[in-house]
């Protein structure tokens, strides 16, 4: 006879053994690396943005509170979150191929884009359409819509579409996300305004070519965020100047926005031109 006491611990010793192998064979597809890690960062700089977009604007502005200067600290409080998002962005990438990266990854990044990139300033814009002395509610909602849904289209398309290397389709939803924000912080009138983002919203979902942020283009896009960081930064805790140098910085973003993709159709033209004339020689020295 068996005893059913030794039944009952040799199963659970059993299901103990199988459990350890399960976890051994787990890691492998389910270990976070340090590239996930960065991601993860990504996204919660996003959720911290909209909470500081709520709690600094939006939550005084409906209880009727006149600080402003609590508005302007919570408003770049979170553009910066933004901007550090932008920046784990930046380095999950160059991290994942430097060093191993799970395969969550792509998932991962995908998802945090959309919190930090895609909610998080549609979140400002809805917002700014409610507390701006000119601003109509129900329009700033759909603009708000728009750029939500731009960015998940632009987000399922890099998914699905392959590139060439070294180049994006589309703007890319970091460069748009603060494209926007920019917008928003210049503080010009209300339909110029969303007319822009609308622009900006396209923009991301066009077939624009844009360079990937790689070697000495990445350095100048950090370097880019971290100035815009400093302004900010002069800005909410009312430096002399800081109202300008945030004003000069916000039109930098949206001339960059506007001029990048110039160059690229200049660049698409030029290389067209240079197609068919390349084709017209190559014919006439195949005639006799």
């Amino acid at each position: 006879m068996i005893d059913p006491d030794t039944r009952a611990a040799d199963w659970v010793a059993g299901t103990d053994e199988e459990a350890a192998e399960e976890a051994e064979e787990m890691p492998l597809s389910l270990r976070l690396s340090i590239a996930d890690a960065l991601t993860l960062g990504n996204a919660t700089c996003g959720f911290m943005a909209v909470y500081f977009t709520t709690t600094g604007i939006l939550i005084p502005h409906l209880t009727g509170s006149t600080e402003t200067g609590m508005a302007r600290n919570s408003a770049a409080t979170a553009v910066i979150l933004m901007l550090c998002a932008a920046i784990f962005d930046l380095f999950d990438g160059i991290v994942a191929r430097k060093l191993r990266s799970s395969p969550m990854g792509a998932e991962l990044d995908n998802l945090s884009d959309l919190i930090s990139f895609g909610l998080a300033p549609a979140y400002f814009v809805l917002v700014y359409g409610m507390v701006a002395d000119d601003a109509q509610q129900k329009v700033s909602a759909v603009a708000a819509i728009v750029v939500l849904l731009a960015v998940v289209l632009r987000l399922a398309r890099f998914s699905c579409v392959t590139m060439k290397d070294g180049m994006f389709q589309g703007m890319p939803s970091p460069f748009g996300a603060l494209t926007v924000v920019s917008i928003v912080l210049l503080e010009l009138p209300f339909i110029p305004t969303l007319l822009a983002i609308i622009g900006v919203a396209w923009l991301m979902v066009s077939r624009v070519e844009y360079p990937k942020p790689r070697g000495v283009l990445a350095v100048a896009m950090l370097s880019w965020i971290v100035g815009a960081m400093g302004m900010l930064a002069a800005w909410a805790f009312d430096a002399p100047g800081g109202q300008f140098l945030l004003q000069t910085g916000c039109a930098l973003q949206v001339v960059m926005g506007a001029v990048i993709p110039l160059f690229a159709t200049a660049r698409r033209v030029n290389t067209f031109r240079g197609n068919r004339r390349e084709s017209r020689e190559a014919r006439a020295a195949q005639l006799p």
